[in-house]
């Protein structure tokens, strides 16, 4: 199969692209995806390749137009719609929980919500408290929706064509700092499943589990503990909600101890819910406590050596692998 070398933005576009010219009812609205070719240039060219009646400036109104959105999905639509940040999607947040994700079954089944929620999710470079938030446990809270959190261009390309051909809900979650990083993906077209993991370093000594961004970060941690022996096996979830949790279960009975790793709060998040189902289904598989690493209980400062300091590092993760081996 042919390959290309594209950025995640280039990926991302081209999903896009490719899901517009397969259907007709899939159509992009957000702020300046259109004129101004996306915040994180994106959806560039998009305006001139499909014109206005398919890719849409809204107003600074997030709540008007995932409104608008949702119901256009629940009349026979399939609207992408990009937050500039999800950070903005909290403004929205009305028509997300209490519409898109609850009217198939208010409807009792006559509605669909075919709709994308995508944008960058999480900190990016000095954009401070108000535009870093992770927002998948938030999210992850309400039935109905899935969220989908890749890592790199391959998966992001498959799985936003996969978001975008689901019937449901969906919250597809980037990363600013993620946009620029080139891969080799194929130029003919495929899908990536939804609700399915992926071992991306084979190991035998200890589980590293996480999403996203921190996804590198665990590959690069992995990397610290093979020079000192250690074999670490790093999943990529890929999918938050729906959990692959047959994919994590053989990992942890392989290896017998695992590290979770977020960029989002330790309480309430992404790592404790995966933590409870490890207790839950391989608790008798388990030769240490799990343990966790996630942001620092603070809001995030706008200084870059305290908003390093908040993150999670490659240093912190060596350190609890460390004393998750003990």
């Amino acid at each position: 199969m042919p390959k290309q070398i594209v950025e995640m933005r280039e990926a991302i576009r081209q999903a896009l692209d490719e899901e517009m010219q397969r259907d007709p009812a899939v159509f992009i609205l957000g702020e300046e995806v259109a004129e101004y070719n996306g915040a994180y240039k994106v959806t560039k060219g998009m305006l001139d390749k499909w014109g206005p009646h398919r890719v849409l400036d809204t107003p600074i109104a997030e709540l008007g137009f995932a409104g608008l959105a949702v119901g256009a999905a629940m009349t026979g639509l399939r609207p992408v719609v990009e937050f500039m940040s999800f950070n903005f999607s909290f403004v929205a947040c009305d028509q997300i929980i209490s519409n898109a994700i609850k009217m198939h079954y208010m409807s009792g089944n006559r509605f669909s919500v075919p709709i994308v929620f995508r944008g960058p999710n999480g900190a990016a470079a000095q954009v401070s408290s108000q535009h870093s938030h992770c927002v998948e446990a938030i999210y992850g809270n309400f039935p109905g929706l899935i969220i989908v959190a890749p890592s790199n261009a391959y998966d992001a390309k498959g799985l936003l064509k996969s978001a975008i051909r689901n019937n449901n809900p969906v919250l597809f979650l980037e990363n600013e700092l993620s946009y620029g990083e080139k891969m080799e993906i194929p130029t003919e077209e495929y899908l990536v499943p939804i609700g399915k993991a992926k071992v991306v370093l084979e190991g035998s000594h200890i589980t590293l589990v996480s999403h996203s961004r921190m996804v590198r970060l665990c590959e690069q941690a992995a990397g610290v503990m093979a020079k000192r022996g250690v074999r670490v096996e790093v999943i990529d979830l890929r999918t938050v909600k729906p959990l692959d949790m047959t994919t994590i279960a053989d990992s942890i009975r392989k290896t017998h101890r695992c590290v979770l790793v977020e960029e989002g709060h330790i309480y309430a998040g992404i790592c404790a819910e995966v933590m409870a189902q490890i207790m839950e289904h391989c608790f008798d598989d388990l030769d240490a406590p799990v343990r966790r690493v996630a942001q620092r209980e603070t809001p995030m400062p706008y200084s870059k050596i305290l908003e390093r300091e908040t993150l999670p590092t490659v240093e912190r993760i060596v350190q609890t692998i460390e004393e998750a081996l003990l």
